[in-house]
């Protein structure tokens, strides 16, 4: 049994197919279209999908949307109504696109699919499950439990903004629902708005940022004591109230409304581009400790509900890692899995499963002993040929390694000489972590890589932390945990061994200062406040990326290194090898690697091309 999952027009468009209940592939639409979080129909994902299984959509026993459109209509048109007369410019803009477009979802969908090369005389069966039910599937299926807790947390799908459900066997079961207009992660993204961050993107930047508040000041408790008089209500469940007085994204066209929130904290809602100042990181701070106090009541009620000793993650707040950590030192539970593709590219994944187990009713057989996600390694694949193609349109200078051990020698040398690396290996990930596939690459020992990083190579804000990629049995050894996170979604400390004391004032000091601190003996991954975003890394997984972290032990002695996603801001991760060579030669980067061939920078022609990524992708 074969089935196609896919997800759409709302942002981060996605495929995804099944056999059998095993997954054989996904990816995200915008690492073929380079639109970063693309919401257009997946046309390039689904052909890639189906290539890699080696079938046409005729032969599939079932296409799968993620969500339920009509649905999602009859919220909308519940919503203007409730509001009324309130949002007449925002239904006005709203109501053509959806009576000329989204009301009629599947012909559009099947007239897509045709253009794939589907048979509308031979149809085949169209489902479309709800949208949290599709995260619920993601994140419950592919992991080891078998039964389990579901959370999934997010904006809004259809009418729900988070969910509590049972999972056990192959069924779910729906417990408890959080409804719009209330919810979580748009309270969140409300402060991503308000902070000058760009919704449905920069809220990593947000969770990122919080640690540059100064816990010691008495605004992180007066931010919180207001958006809890003012904002929201936090329920004993975890769920949340929200004043729609002070918020705008239910009738309007944008997230809050600005003057009420500028009296509510005494100050304008910054621009993109200002500068940050400790007002912006206290109020984000305040905004990351509530997200964690309402995920760990609702882990607390998920436990009380289901009586399960596992609890299952999905939905793009299950993206805030720092919350995630929280969660799992909380002990609620006795362990965690969270859905690496947790936002609505990961629906198309459990769009499909919930498929096969719940509407087809197939039994649910745990064959893994990790997860069923492959290490995420889920995307297309390169040949020789494809570098070769590459090298020859751009006349670019490499040396090919017969052996790849001498190449993970070379590249730890280069590393531990200060140099940035880009690394291209095997199936492109899915989800938005690069895992040592599509991977920028550094020296973690090394001070100035951080800065380095973000203003050379990525070409973004300076306070964004790098994460570290250890050897998955070295994890101890560097930070205050002792279990696993192959997706890069766990926030742990740095172990209190290799950390350098603060000095004094310094959590009042400026972003600036702060940040060029040399916090431990691994400067470029420990964050602000001593914690790290981990990703252990595991032979059975990706043995080429674990293999070149063991050649840099045995250089250096350090089993970890710093890994960031192979792009400048705004662009989508690289794809191809044309896409790596493109960003390598756009870049500050000293070396690239795909598959066996490295291109050392300083030996390439000249860049001819004069375009610029900074008009050619929008800032994110």
């Amino acid at each position: 049994m074969i089935i196609l999952g896919i997800s759409a027009f709302y942002h981060d468009s996605a495929a995804a197919i099944i056999e059998n209940g095993d997954i054989v592939a996904a990816a995200q639409e915008e690492r073929f279209t380079r639109k970063k979080h693309d919401p257009g129909f997946p046309s390039n994902a689904i052909a890639y999908c189906l290539k890699y299984a080696g079938v046409t959509l005729n032969q599939l026993d079932a296409i799968v949307f993620y969500d339920k459109p009509l649905l999602k209509f009859e919220r909308l048109l519940e919503t203007y109504y409730a509001f009324a007369p309130k949002g007449l410019k925002s239904f006005i803009t709203a109501m053509p696109v959806w009576i000329k477009e989204k009301m009629f979802l599947k012909r559009i969908i099947r007239e897509e699919l045709v253009k794939l090369g589907y048979d509308p005389k031979k149809p085949v069966e169209m489902l479309f499950p709800e949208h949290h039910l599709s995260h619920a599937a993601s994140a419950y299926y592919p992991s080891t439990f078998e039964k389990a807790a579901i959370m999934t947390v997010d904006g809004v799908g259809e009418w729900a903004t988070a969910s509590i459900c049972l999972g056990e066997g192959k069924d779910i079961t729906i417990l408890k629902e959080l409804r719009f207009p209330h919810s979580l992660g748009l309270l969140y993204s409300a402060f991503t708005y308000f902070l000058g961050f760009r919704v449905n993107s920069g809220e990593y930047k947000l969770m990122g940022l919080a640690p540059y508040g100064d816990p010691q000041s008495p605004d992180i408790d007066r931010y919180i004591r207001t958006i809890k008089e003012h904002l929201i209500e936090l329920k004993q469940d975890g769920s949340v109230w929200l004043n729609q007085e002070y918020f705008d994204y239910a009738t309007g066209l944008k997230m809050v409304k600005e003057s009420k929130w500028e009296a509510l904290f005494g100050f304008r809602k910054r621009n993109p581009e200002d500068t940050l100042e400790a007002h912006h990181c206290n109020l984000g701070l305040a905004i990351q400790r509530i997200t964690e106090e309402s995920m760990v009541l609702m882990a607390q009620e998920a436990k009380r509900l289901t009586g399960a000793d596992y609890l299952c993650l999905a939905g793009g707040v299950a993206l805030n890692c720092v919350s995630n950590g929280k969660l799992q030192n909380a002990g609620i539970f006795k362990d965690i899995f969270i859905q690496p593709a947790a936002g609505d590219a990961g629906g198309a994944l459990g769009a499909a499963l919930a498929a096969y187990h719940i509407y087809f009713g197939k039994e649910r057989v745990i064959k893994w002993t990790r997860d069923a996600m492959k290490g995420s390694y889920l995307g297309p694949v390169f040949t020789d040929l494809d570098v070769k193609l590459t090298t020859r349109k751009y006349k670019a200078v490499y040396t090919h390694f017969e052996h790849f051990t001498d190449l993970c020698d070379e590249v730890a040398r280069l590393l531990a000489e200060g140099n940035v690396v880009g690394w291209v290996q095997g199936r492109m990930e899915f989800g938005p972590r690069a895992l040592g596939a599509r991977s920028i690459l550094g020296d973690p020992r090394n001070p100035e890589m951080q800065k380095k990083l973000n203003l050379k190579i990525k070409y973004r804000e300076s306070f964004r932390p790098f994460a570290p990629s250890v050897l998955a049995e070295d994890v101890k050894e560097y930070f205050d945990y002792d279990g696993i996170s192959p997706y890069m979604l766990l926030v742990h400390p740095v172990a209190e061994s290799r950390r350098n004391p603060l000095p004094e004032g310094y959590h009042a000091a400026d972003v600036r200062e702060k940040l060029y601190y040399l916090r431990s003996d691994l400067p470029s991954i420990t964050h602000i406040d001593y914690s790290a975003r981990i990703q252990t890394v595991h032979r059975d997984t990706n043995p080429r990326y674990y293999d070149l972290i063991s050649a840099f032990k045995k250089l250096t002695g350090y089993g970890v290194v710093v890994n960031t996603s192979f792009n400048v801001r705004g662009e989508p991760i690289v794809h191809t090898p044309e896409d790596a060579y493109r960003c390598f030669m756009r870049t500050e980067m000293d070396y690239l690697v795909v598959g066996d061939y490295l291109f050392a920078k300083h030996e390439q022609p000249n860049w001819q091309e004069k375009d610029n990524w900074k008009e050619e992708f929008v800032l994110d």
